[in-house]
């Protein structure tokens, strides 16, 4: 899973609504957005501007196990 970057929001609100139903994929509100190699030669065939920012870290392409929240037990 490679991270990238859109350029503006509205690339962006193009390029989710391309990968979706297509390749899987997650965003964050930071405008990291995280999607598979093979995405990102069909964003450019589509015409699709973005910026590679690295491949994603451990932490970024595992969900987490379990919640940080404590579970209150009576």
């Amino acid at each position: 899973m490679i991270r990238i970057r859109f350029a503006d929001q509205d690339t962006e609100r193009r390029a989710i609504g391309f990968l979706a139903g297509r390749f899987s994929f997650k965003s964050w509100q930071n405008g990291d957005t995280l999607v598979p190699e093979s995405a990102l030669a069909a964003m450019a065939v589509q015409g699709i501007a973005f910026a590679v920012q690295g491949p994603a870290t451990y932490e970024q392409s595992v969900p987490p196990l379990r919640d940080s929240a404590p579970v209150t037990i009576q």
